[in-house]
């Protein structure tokens, strides 16, 4: 395995797989035995990197989440597990009742529920302090300054170290940082978005996003890592869903002119290195100028040992050249 630093302060940095493992189903759609299989041949292999949330994976059943967390707790304590695991959660795109979503009833970010829902959060993962949280969506309805001050408290009172932010507009994201920064309080310094090789339309109204998609890493957020070294990018759905292997499993918004010359690369790629399409989309993201993470989930043991093998797959100049250029 790998490693990379994610944060800038001494006192809350973390050294991290460069592979990072997400939990997202696990608990519900994929059984415990099966979720500990996984767990444990990742961290035999090195990693050292859990990706969860506090509303995973409430869609699963009707409620609101929290399996997800119950089950990396139950895996803590059985395995012995201390903090040389570092655990990701979020907060704020909970539903408030069951039945309901995030999209019509979300948490939110006001600082009283960032408390209590870091609070629960601890308590069903077992552990004293959470070592990265995220805002996972954003609240227009909270003001930035009360998120960004409800956050620090917790990284203050020592229950929280690292902040991190997903699904919110780059210019959110640094008018929050402005207003840490400006009052002498830890801001947001790991991004998750999802981000893979295809590219995405990201014009294409959503449920969460009238205006076009937030939840991917487009060209702003990509230079605004660019900027600032002190950020990292966690990518998630890396392999979108399986959709590599499995075209029938490409999302609508990735059917553009694009595509196919993309994937085209990427398969030729694949037959020089004698590695598969996803392996190579993990290598690229891991071996590439920007300090990109990717998060991807699995829900079998053998998933997982594809995905292991792309940590030692070194793609030359020249591929990554073409990689990058394909439009």
């Amino acid at each position: 395995m790998r490693y990379r630093t994610i944060g800038t302060d001494p006192r809350t940095r973390r050294e991290v797989s460069v592979l990072a493992l997400g939990a997202m189903l696990f608990g519900s759609v994929t059984d415990e035995e099966t979720s500990f299989a996984v767990l444990d041949r990742y961290v035999e292999a090195g990693g050292n990197f859990i990706d969860t949330s506090d509303n995973y994976a409430f869609w699963a059943d009707g409620g609101q989440g929290g399996q997800s967390e119950e089950l990396l707790g139950r895996w803590r304590r059985s395995r012995g597990i201390g903090d040389e695991i570092v655990l990701a959660t979020k907060l704020g795109a909970r539903p408030l009742a069951p039945g309901t979503s995030y999209v019509d009833n979300p948490e939110g970010l006001s600082a009283k529920v960032i408390r209590e829902s870091a609070e629960r959060s601890r308590e069903r993962l077992g552990v004293a302090k959470l070592d990265l949280l995220y805002a996972h969506i954003e609240d227009h309805k909270v003001p930035l300054q009360e998120t960004v001050e409800g956050f620090a408290e917790l990284v203050a009172e020592g229950t929280v170290g690292l902040l991190g932010v997903s699904n919110h507009a780059a210019w959110r994201v640094e008018r929050a940082r402005t207003l840490a920064a400006a009052a002498g309080l830890p801001g947001y310094e790991v991004l998750q978005y999802a981000h893979s090789h295809l590219r995405p339309r990201t014009d294409v109204p959503q449920d969460l996003f009238p205006d076009g998609s937030l939840g991917h890493a487009g060209p702003d957020l990509l230079g605004y890592l660019r900027a600032e070294p002190g950020l990292t990018l966690v990518a998630y759905s890396p392999l979108l869903k399986g959709a590599y292997t499995r075209p029938d499993r490409l999302p609508a918004d990735f059917d553009h002119p694009g595509t196919p010359a993309r994937l085209a690369v990427l398969r030729e790629v694949a037959r020089e290195t004698g590695a598969t399409v996803n392996q190579v989309v993990l290598a690229w993201q891991i071996g590439g100028e920007l300090p990109i993470v990717p998060l991807a989930g699995v829900s079998s043991v053998a998933q997982l040992e594809e995905n292991l093998a792309a940590v030692d797959l070194e793609l030359t100049a020249e591929q990554r050249a073409r990689l990058d250029a394909a439009h």
